[in-house]
């Protein structure tokens, strides 16, 4: 099984195009030893040819440029994307679904709250219909495992999170379980999983047994600080607010990761804001010392 990382950073990539905080800015001026970064998706394949990708970013057209493999020279349109699966209705995650309309039709896995706010608030599935059969809605329910129409050597489990629902959702600071998946991904020939969790705002009694059982995490490393934004005045909004549980806290994400077996432990959906995107901060040293890897865009994780 394989997995790509098409795009590393939260909401907004980095550098963010309105932004000129410590990092957007010294990413743009040179100063800092940094990479530039898309919004968070990844492409899962048993095959190396049929991909299912999970979440689609607003930059997915630039990711799938730069990842032939993902592509099908061989025909005059085509694409080697054959199931598509969404782990909530964040527009980071699910925009992307209209620059890919002349794909349409797509077959889209995801809860049932997801696909309310995708036919609702941001009514995706609604504007799509007009092309060429739109997007098609299979449900996941959580906890069920499930194949899609391509990889049938991987199996995928949705894990209710407890995070938040999207600013434009009518659920926002009430969610129900289904807005907010993790998707625990295993390979069953040969029996090992990753669990992919870019939203997290508090570890429970739900996802601590798939943190513990997962060979690799692929987690939500958004902020190294809840109150991150306000600290570096580019908004009032805290990670617990957004639904992300924050890296450097007392009881954050690091100290957490420092409990679990997991072989590798893997950050994605990185903020602009935090000061792990710059590789030589005392930040990003702290994590190599408890050997915490960071993603980037175009990293290949095989299990």
């Amino acid at each position: 099984m394989q997995i790509k990382v098409l795009g590393s950073a939260a909401g907004g990539g980095f550098p963010q195009w309105n932004c000129n905080c410590e990092n957007c800015r010294g990413l743009r001026e040179g100063k800092i030893n940094a990479s530039p970064r898309t919004q968070s998706s990844i492409a899962v394949s048993d095959d190396g040819k049929n991909w299912v990708l999970c979440n689609v970013s607003p930059d997915v057209c630039h990711q799938l440029r730069v990842s032939p493999e993902l592509n099908t020279p061989d025909v005059l349109r085509g694409t080697g994307i054959g199931s598509i699966i969404l782990t909530d209705s964040q527009i980071d995650h699910c925009a992307g679904l209209l620059n890919l309309r002349e794909g349409c039709p797509h077959h889209v896995w995801c809860t049932p709250e997801v696909h309310d706010d995708l036919t609702t608030g941001f009514p995706v599935f609604t504007m799509l219909s007009h092309w060429n059969g739109g997007l098609i809605h299979h449900p996941v329910e959580p906890l069920d495992a499930f194949t899609t129409l391509v990889c049938p050597g991987v199996r995928f489990t949705a894990i209710p999170l407890l995070s938040n629902a999207p600013p434009y959702s009518a659920y926002r600071d009430r969610p129900l379980p289904g807005h907010n998946v993790a998707l625990f991904i295993e390979d069953t020939a040969r029996g090992v999983g990753l669990l992919y969790a870019p939203g997290l705002g508090e570890p429970d009694e739900t996802i601590m047994p798939w943190l513990r059982r997962a060979d690799c995490l692929l987690i939500d490393g958004t902020l190294w600080r809840d109150n991150e934004l306000a600290n570096a005045g580019v908004g009032k909004n805290t990670g617990k607010d957004m639904g992300h549980l924050a890296l450097a806290e007392e009881r954050g994400l690091a100290a957490l990761l420092a409990t679990l077996p997991a072989r590798r432990k893997i950050l994605i959906h990185i903020n602009n804001t935090n000061p792990i995107l710059n590789e030589d901060s005392a930040e990003r040293q702290s994590l190599n010392d408890a050997g915490i890897e960071v993603s980037w865009d175009g990293m290949v994780i095989e299990l």
